[in-house]
């Protein structure tokens, strides 16, 4: 590999399958032995390119929108036709509703007025299609407000107080989601607020959908308590659970590779790469995290600190201060780890900057690019 990143052009993302179908089987031990069925958040991972290996494991994907049902509906559900696809949107548009209805095999709304407004309308247009409400159990231990859905006056799901009892005669589930990145632990905790607020309601429902943010793949994460939280809640309630965790599919599968572009001193040692954190990890930023960096230290651990920026005129535009064993120069490689999911999903092309290309280290050690990016990306996306 090695000798393989340095004929790469970067940047470039690098998801290995070994990686994904690690988290994957983990992922689909919890629906063998909880009954429970895990879906696929786009949202957080849409390498559409992986599909074929995702599909094998899980039984479907969760939309935001029509865009991303429409991938799944093309991308996913063509390597497994039985695939299911949920699509929830705070608010849907008129002019999509009929479109998300036909692709979609489950929708979601956001309020009860989002839900008369169009049920009748999807079900018209699909009579198979099921219907869920989106609560908000109101109790969230999410770790910054940004990725808060159950924060103050929080516009994601409908609270108790907001509950409209009439929409129950056209529900097929409920939905909620109150984590991320997140334990079983947390987990229990927005359960025992979710059936002391909404229990009376999962009569006669088909599932509960418990959203995302479930850590799973983490190293440490108690599947075991997990597995028997989804158990006694089927048990006692009689429906199926769904889970749509994004990065739990795509934790620690893969990297971000760039390339040192220049060196200079500014009261300390200052390195450009060809990368943004602005653009190409803009989690970083909002959540904010320090990515890790293959191979290297914190500041000062190691004889040479740099402060790595990326390529672009925010001044903020900095992934940390890290330290190496040698001296940097111009054309070293810059690998950060972790960088499959919530990255390439919300990349932009501020000021102009190339988008990282997507490439797959396959099982048998082959790397393939998938998807190189150029001006035109840059041009068709303004006017």
């Amino acid at each position: 590999m090695k000798m393989q990143h340095k004929k790469l052009q970067t940047p470039y993302y690098l998801c290995e399958e070994v990686l994904l179908e690690r988290n994957l089987k983990i992922l689909d031990d919890v629906q063998q032995r909880s009954g429970a069925k895990i879906i696929l958040a786009l949202k957080g991972f849409a390498m559409w390119s992986t599909f074929d290996l995702v599909s094998r494991y899980l039984k479907g994907c969760t939309a935001s929108g029509l865009y991303e049902a429409r991938l799944a509906r093309e991308e996913f559900c063509k390597f497994n036709p039985n695939a299911e696809v949920h699509t929830y949107s705070p608010a849907f548009k008129e002019d999509e509703i009929e479109q998300i209805a036909r692709i979609s095999d489950h929708i979601v709304f956001n309020s009860p007025s989002q839900l008369h407004r169009y049920a009748k309308i999807v079900k018209e247009i699909n009579p198979n299609i099921e219907i869920s409400l989106r609560l908000n159990p109101e109790v969230s231990s999410s770790p910054v407000d940004i990725y808060n859905p159950c924060g103050l006056y929080s516009r994601l799901g409908t609270t108790l107080e907001n509950f409209d009892e009439s929409v129950l005669k056209q529900l097929d589930g409920l939905n909620f989601h109150a984590l991320c990145e997140q334990g079983a632990d947390e987990l229990e905790e927005v359960l025992t607020a979710f059936e002391k607020n909404f229990a009376p309601y999962f009569k006669n429902l088909k599932y509960i959908n418990f959203g995302g943010g479930h850590h799973i793949t983490k190293k440490g994460y108690d599947v075991e308590k997990l597995i028997g939280l989804i158990t006694a809640f089927r048990e006692k309630y009689g429906v199926e659970v769904y889970l749509e965790p994004g990065e739990a599919v795509g934790w620690e599968t893969g990297s971000l590779v760039a390339t040192v572009l220049d060196v200079f001193e500014n009261g300390m040692n200052v390195a450009i790469l060809d990368t943004s954190a602005e653009a190409h990890m803009p989690d970083t930023l909002a959540m904010p995290y320090r990515a890790e960096v293959r191979g290297v230290g914190k500041a000062g651990e190691k004889k040479y600190t740099y402060r790595l920026g990326g390529n672009t005129c925010l001044a903020g535009d900095i992934m940390g201060d890290y330290s190496f064993d040698v001296p940097l120069k111009v054309g070293d490689r810059v690998i950060f780890e972790d960088q499959i999911h919530y990255t390439f999903v919300k990349n932009t092309t501020f000021n102009g900057i190339k988008l990282p290309s997507l490439a797959i280290k396959r099982s048998d050690g082959r790397v393939e690019f998938v998807k190189e990016f150029g001006y035109e990306d840059y041009r068709d996306r303004l006017s």
